[in-house]
Formats: C-alpha cells, sequence, structure tokens
C-alpha cells in the first residue's frame, strides 16, 4: 500500500485533541472520516504528536496508508474537500517510503506557545492566545527557563496520567520572546524536544508565568524541577496559545 505524510493545520477549539476517543470529535477522526469518503477500510493514520483537546496546530505531521496510487496534490485537494467544514486542513501531501512513521521517524518536534499580555482581551485571537491581564517581566523568565533546558527529570512539570516511560526528557531550546503591542506586548514561547511529557509544555509555561507575574524567583524554578514532585509545579497553563508548529525528520518528507 502506498504511504503518505501529510502536513496538517487545525484549531484545536471543537476537538478533544489528535487522538480519536469514543464519543467524542478529535482531529484524528476528522481526517480518517475524509479518507473513508475515498477509500473504505484503510488502516487507522498515525501523528507525530498527540496533541490535547483545545492545542491548535500548524504543523503537524500524520501519515496514511492507501489502496491506490494518489497522485499528492490530487489526495491533498480531495482531502481538503471533504473535510470542509472542520477547521483542519492539509497543507502539503508528499508520497514517502513504507518505512517512514510519523511518530517514530520524528527526531523533534516544535511547539509555541503565544501568551497575550494587555488589559484588553483578545478580539482576533481569541481562543489562540493565554490571555494574562497583569504586567509581566521578561529577563526573570527568560533566566529561570534556563534552568529547563538540557536533559532533565521533568517529574514535576508532567500530568499524573502521563504515560511516558521515564519523565528524564532532553529539552532542546526554551527561548522566550516579547512582541511589542500598542497597548501591551505578546510574549512567545519557543520549545524544541525530540518528545514532551504530557503537559509538559503547559505546565512549563504555567510556572514561567508565575515567575513573570513576579510571583516566584527563577531559582524557584529550578527548586521545583529538583523536587521531582507534582505539587511543586506551578499553575498548568490553559491550551489556547499552544500550538504544534513543526516536526523534524532525517529528510523533510515536503522538501521539493
Amino acid at each position: 500500500m502506498p504511504r503518505y505524510a501529510l502536513k496538517i493545520e487545525y484549531d484545536g477549539r471543537p476537538f478533544c485533541g489528535w487522538q480519536a476517543q469514543s464519543g467524542q470529535p478529535s482531529v484524528q477522526d476528522a481526517i480518517e472520516a475524509a479518507l473513508a469518503r475515498l477509500e473504505p477500510d484503510l488502516p487507522r493514520i498515525a501523528a507525530a504528536g498527540r496533541t490535547d483537546t483545545g492545542v491548535h496546530a500548524t504543523g503537524q505531521v500524520a501519515h496514511c496508508d492507501m489502496a491506490r496510487d494518489w497522485d499528492p496534490f490530487r489526495l491533498r485537494e480531495a482531502l481538503n474537500h471533504h473535510l470542509r467544514p472542520a477547521p483542519v486542513a492539509i497543507l502539503a501531501c508528499a508520497q514517502v517510503d513504507e518505512d517512514f512513521h510519523a511518530r517514530f521517524s520524528a527526531l523533534e518536534r516544535r511547539y509555541l506557545f503565544r501568551l497575550l499580555n494587555r488589559r484588553a482581551p483578545p478580539a482576533l485571537d481569541a481562543g489562540h492566545v493565554w490571555h494574562v491581564r497583569h504586567r509581566l517581566d521578561l529577563a526573570p523568565m527568560q533566566e529561570a527557563a534556563r534552568h529547563l533546558v538540557g536533559r532533565r527529570d521533568f517529574t514535576t512539570f508532567r500530568a499524573s496520567q502521563c504515560q511516558a516511560a521515564s519523565p528524564v526528557k532532553t529539552l532542546d531550546a526554551l527561548e522566550i520572546e516579547a512582541l511589542a503591542l500598542p497597548e501591551g506586548q505578546e510574549i512567545r514561547f519557543h520549545l524544541r524536544a525530540r518528545s514532551f511529557l504530557h503537559n509538559q509544555v503547559r505546565s512549563l509555561v504555567g510556572t514561567l508565568e508565575r515567575v513573570g507575574a513576579g510571583a516566584w524567583a527563577p531559582d524557584d524554578v529550578k527548586a521545583a524541577l529538583e523536587a521531582r514532585d507534582r505539587a511543586a509545579c506551578g499553575p498548568v497553563s490553559p491550551p489556547d496559545g499552544l500550538h504544534l508548529i513543526g516536526v523534524g525528520y532525517p529528510s523533510d518528507p515536503f522538501a521539493g
């Protein structure tokens, strides 16, 4: 069966997350329903990251196996037609080798978390940013983030229901920038790792927000990390601002 890689964009708000769950709408279900309109009885698709309820994507990657040999352009167009009106779009489609696996072949995942820091609520970006009204200071958050980069035991920053075999992960990058706005700022958290624990990004961002607000010192984040205790974590941020923006592979399936 020919295998195809799909680059996917979606608004996570109407979904219970990527993964199919009984009785709840998921992104996986939406795409599989569109595929079933083209060919029945296809195998289930697999994705690079199982995003949670309300989390968005601009660069999710999945793969599917088809019974017939499709032109990638035509497959993309057909899927987008059948996905309407769901807020899911196939941005690119490429035929790949049968040993390509969207999840297990991935070398890294890249996330962006957007935090709108101003008094006025978001009008255009509602549901796609975390709105924080009180002032946040960038420098202390950047200082605290340095304690989190590298190979660490992230027990403190993973959900209690996380099914990962080990809490030890290597966080390759956690960069924070502030973009000036007319009435405030947008703070962007850029994170990169081979893989992440359940709720790790939202736990890190929520904790770093406490540093920016002055409720925590940067060294408090280091102490929380070293505690290896979920109770030491700060508040978990809402999913609104979290976006899966890219997945890295040994060879980019969509290049060219």
